[in-house]
């Protein structure tokens, strides 16, 4: 008559497959976690980035400065080269230009996860950092890069955006 059951070494064959399904699964869900961590963060670099390609246009088209201007300071221009902390807008209405102000804020919503009720809690951009590199193409197109650098728990993180403007609004 044959045995019936298990022997020692398919429950431990068993076992070591379980174990590499759960700690497969367990790797996936830290990685999910810490994703979910960093989306503010991404949030704010993604929208730093595009605020500054758009304070380039908006210079150009309301002609606040010249064509001429619209470069980093190291090729005759207006804005600041390299990283730059986060500030707000100085007198000339540009960000990352000489005259730029006190460091940036934002408003994150509170335990109700609400914006605008009385918990919404104010955080200083200190970590982040955002580097505008105007590049000449041709005599009339420009290269825009806008890299946002910032701290995510241990790692730090970078965000770049690229776009390009031309002399004709």
């Amino acid at each position: 008559m044959k045995d019936r059951g298990f022997s020692l070494i398919e429950t431990v064959i068993a076992m070591g497959l379980m174990a590499t399904v759960l700690l497969g699964l367990a790797a996936f869900l830290t990685a999910g976690a810490r994703r979910i961590a960093s989306a503010p963060g991404d949030l704010t670099a993604t929208q730093k980035a595009a605020e500054a390609v758009e304070n380039v246009f908006s210079a150009r088209d309301t002609h606040t400065v010249l064509w001429a201007q619209l470069r980093n300071v190291s090729d005759g221009g207006i804005f600041l080269d390299g990283p730059q902390q986060l500030r707000l807008a100085g007198p000339d209405g540009l960000i990352d230009t000489a005259d730029d102000l006190g460091q940036e804020t934002v408003i994150l919503p509170g335990k109700d996860e609400q914006l605008g009720t009385n918990d919404d809690v104010t955080v200083t951009l200190n970590g982040f950092t955002r580097e505008l590199q105007i590049r000449e193409i041709q005599p009339n197109l420009r290269l825009i890069t806008v890299i946002i650098t910032y701290q995510q728990g241990a790692a730090v993180r970078t965000y770049t955006l690229t776009s390009y403007i031309s002399n004709f609004a």
